[in-house]
């Protein structure tokens, strides 16, 4: 069960790459012609969703305790930043505001998995 674990812990740390390399790489464009919303930080945050669900359930099924309330701050934080990226996906030019805050929310969602424990 460990390894299924594991495997599913890199596959959302790829997740979280992916939609924080998204971000990252279109900051120099906010001032320029306008960021927009990959499709690499869409997939991104639907891979953090399965995998941290699978990771819950895998979890409660090993027997391991799990937080409810920090994955329910985790979740909420990642609805949110999955409906801002959904939303504006077909956009030529996201505004500056929202497009900073997919970025911060995905920064915050990262602290709590590392901080909180």
């Amino acid at each position: 069960m460990d390894v299924l674990i594991n495997v599913f812990v890199g596959l959302h740390i790829v997740g979280i790459a992916a939609l924080l390399g998204g971000f990252l790489s279109q900051l120099t464009a906010i001032r320029g012609d306008g960021a927009r919303m990959t499709p690499g930080m869409l997939h991104g945050a639907l891979t953090m969703l399965v995998t941290g669900a699978a990771l819950v359930g895998l979890n409660q099924a090993d027997d391991q305790t799990v937080n409810n309330v920090k994955i329910g701050v985790k979740l909420a934080l990642l609805i949110v930043i999955l409906g801002l990226v959904y939303v504006k996906r077909d956009e030529e030019k996201v505004e500056p505001a929202v497009f900073g805050a997919v970025g911060a929310l995905t920064t915050v969602n990262i602290f709590i998995a590392v901080l909180w424990t």
